[in-house]
C-alpha cells in the first residue's frame, strides 16, 4: 500500500524579480494554471491544492478547478505556506507533502517522482528535487536557486548565490556535465 501524497503548491504575488508571477500570462494561461495543471497531470499526487496568500489567486485558481486554502501573508517562504496546509485538519491525513514550486509548469514526473519517493519510499523527513545547471549563465542567475548535496543524496546549502564556488571562474561545459552544479 503506498501512502498517500498531498501536493501543494505555493503561490503568492508578491515576487520582486517578477511581479504578479502566479497570474503571469503564459500561453493565454496564468503561470499557476500551467503548474496546477501539469501536477495533477502526471498523477503522482491523490490531491493537488494551491496555497495563497491572496484572493485574487485563490479567485483565479478556483475559476480553472483548483482547490485554494489561504494561507497566512506573514509567511517568509513557500515552505512555511506548505507548512500551513499540511497542518489543517483537512490534509492530516497525508503522510507525505509535496512542495511543488509555484513557477514550475515544466516539472518532469521523474523528478517528483524522485522527490516523492525519498520521503515515502526511503523513509526520509524531507525529500527535494535537484536538477542539473545547464549554462554558466543558469548558475551566475539569482532567480535559480542553487542546491549542494551531501553524499548521500541529502540537502546541505540552497543558495541563490553561484555554487559550488568556482575560485578561478565560472564551471567549464565537463564541470556541468559531471552534475555537480545543481538547482532546486
Amino acid at each position: 500500500m503506498t501512502s498517500p501524497v498531498l501536493g501543494v503548491i505555493p503561490a503568492r504575488l508578491g515576487s520582486t524579480r517578477l511581479p504578479r508571477k502566479p497570474l503571469h500570462p503564459l500561453a493565454g494561461r496564468p503561470l499557476i494554471e500551467w503548474v496546477w495543471r501539469r501536477v495533477v497531470a502526471l498523477g503522482l499526487c491523490d490531491e493537488v491544492v494551491v496555497a495563497t496568500d491572496s484572493g485574487e489567486v485563490a479567485e483565479v485558481a478556483r475559476a480553472f478547478g483548483a482547490r485554494v486554502e489561504l494561507t497566512s501573508p506573514e509567511h517568509p517562504s513557500g515552505t512555511d505556506r506548505v507548512a500551513e496546509v499540511a497542518a489543517m485538519p483537512a490534509f492530516r491525513g497525508y503522510d507525505v507533502v509535496v512542495n511543488v514550486q509555484g513557477d514550475e509548469p515544466f516539472i518532469a514526473a521523474e523528478t517528483l517522482r524522485a522527490a516523492t519517493a525519498l520521503v515515502a519510499v526511503a523513509g526520509w523527513e524531507v525529500g527535494t528535487a535537484a536538477a542539473p545547471i545547464r549554462s554558466v549563465e543558469e548558475w551566475l542567475d539569482p532567480a535559480a536557486v542553487k542546491v549542494a548535496l551531501a553524499d548521500d543524496g541529502g540537502a546541505l546549502l540552497f543558495s541563490r548565490a553561484p555554487i559550488p564556488f568556482k575560485r578561478d571562474g565560472g564551471p567549464t561545459a565537463a564541470d556541468l556535465a559531471r552534475g555537480d552544479f545543481l538547482r532546486h
